[in-house]
């Protein structure tokens, strides 16, 4: 299968500081992507550069456009909501239906109405009567409401309470993603959104340090539970991370670095489980430094 979104040897500098290296990486149909990493990692920018809103070197090609110098075509197939974007505080919800249904081709205004009927949003609202998150859920359904192939959302619910930011993304599956369709989401609280991810992507210092799928990823990975008497052991298996709490101490383990003796030893040591992806991204940002 081609990929929708295809990035070779992304590199960007705002001036003398390096801010990605050498990022390769590639969304195809059907997948939901984690881009994470924390405050400050390059998530932005490598969307900017994506977006086709910042120069870049390398190469990324966006349904067969180059995000550049095909901007205006990519934006037929491409939504995206920034963490900071704005609406006029004077406009109408009625208004801002009209103009994307004016200036878009592909934005169905009766999907968007559908998706407001479900909110306490009404048509007559000016956005600033409108609480955060109900500007939050009108620029959903002015996005959602675009057939587009590519959805990007760069700390999409950010500042918005629990409540708001589930059904955020109760409404992001049950209304936009099709198995035809990929979405991208940048976070740096992963621990949101791992349920709904199909792969990610941890980044780090401009730097892309694992990408895989979300099931392949857990298979890799391993935490340990292990009493007092048995961590010494355990640290000559090298683990990526560990954390002691009430004389329990837990350890990340990439089962990738292991042979069949070294991963017997660890089910002696202690209680083995899976590990949630937010384990697994706290133990990649402290690797270098367990």
């Amino acid at each position: 299968m081609s990929a929708l979104v295809s990035v070779t040897n992304l590199n960007k500098s705002f001036g003398d500081k390096k801010v990605l290296t050498d990022i390769n990486l590639s969304f195809e149909a059907g997948q939901i992507i984690g881009l994470v990493g924390p405050n400050g990692a390059g998530k932005t920018t490598c969307l900017q550069a994506i977006l086709g809103l910042i120069d870049f070197s390398g190469d990324i090609d966006v349904l067969g456009h180059h995000p550049k110098k095909d901007r205006v075509k990519m934006l037929n197939d491409v939504a995206y909501i920034a963490d900071v974007a704005i609406l006029p505080r004077w406009l109408k919800v009625s208004q801002a239906l009209s103009y994307m249904n004016d200036i878009h081709h592909n934005f169905d205004i009766a999907k968007a109405q559908g998706f407001l009927a479900k909110t306490n949003i009404a048509l007559s609202d000016k956005v600033k009567s409108l609480s955060k998150g109900m500007i939050t859920q009108l620029h959903l359904a002015l996005i959602l409401a675009i057939d587009a192939k590519v959805l990007i959302l760069d700390e999409p619910t950010l500042g918005l309470d629990i409540l708001t930011r589930r059904q955020f993304y109760k409404h992001l599956l049950e209304d936009f993603y099709t198995e035809d369709k990929c979405i991208v989401i940048t976070t740096h609280q992963i621990e949101e959104i791992e349920h709904i991810l199909t792969d990610v992507a941890f980044i780090k210092a401009g730097e892309i340090v694992l990408s895989q799928s979300t099931e392949n990823i857990r298979e890799r990975f391993n935490i340990l539970a292990v009493n007092a008497e048995h961590v010494e052991q355990a640290e000559t298996l090298k683990p990526l991370f560990k954390n002691t709490m009430m004389g329990l101490t837990t350890m990340l383990f990439d089962n990738s670095d292991f042979n069949a003796s070294d991963q017997a030893l660890l089910q002696d040591l202690g209680q083995v489980s899976v590990p949630s992806l937010a384990d697994i991204f706290v133990g990649m940002m402290n690797k270098e430094t367990c």
